[in-house]
């Protein structure tokens, strides 16, 4: 392999908070333009930093994908419940820059993911999808993960009712 076939092999590291100008980047798009998050106002930098500062509060994942110096996509685990005794449930979320879509890169997210996550101790992994999102779908399915619900229009956003389902792994 040459140097230049490492170079765009992607990376999968940990977040740190230089990353959060990319990161609010690719999340922003997911805002303004799908139904694929909730939010409806676009965040900024800083408030991505909070975000992140929280999952690493809580000793939780967040990992990055890297392209040649670029964050292309990332994933981490967060809190599912705030109540005791859900502390080894997580609620596991990806988000991919568009221009990397497509590359396998969600799925290294969450091979390395749900691999930190055992190594935690974590017991059940638990996605949210809101729908219809056939690649989404695909994506938890490929990494053993089962629906476990289906909620009809409990998110209205762009003029629409929204279904989300929710998929479930035992690690």
């Amino acid at each position: 392999m040459t140097a230049n076939s490492n170079a765009s092999q992607p990376i999968v590291r940990p977040a740190t908070s230089a990353d959060a100008a990319e990161i609010v980047e690719i999340y922003n798009y997911y805002i303004t333009d799908t139904i694929i998050t909730f939010e409806e106002e676009v965040i900024t930098a800083a408030e991505m930093s909070r975000r992140m500062n929280d999952v690493a509060a809580l000793n939780l994942p967040w990992l990055v994908a890297e392209v040649e110096g670029q964050v292309a996509g990332y994933a981490y685990a967060g809190q599912f419940r705030t109540r005791s005794a859900f502390r080894y449930t997580v609620e596991v979320t990806v988000y991919l820059d568009m221009n990397y879509a497509g590359r396998g890169l969600g799925s290294k997210l969450y091979a390395e993911l749900f691999a930190k996550l055992k190594e935690l101790g974590i017991h059940v992994a638990i996605g949210g999808i809101s729908l219809p999102n056939k690649s989404s779908v695909a994506l938890h399915e490929k990494f053993g993960m089962e629906k476990v619900a289906h909620f009809k229009e409990v998110g209205y956003k762009f003029d629409q009712w929204i279904d989300v389902g929710f998929w479930q792994r035992m690690l």
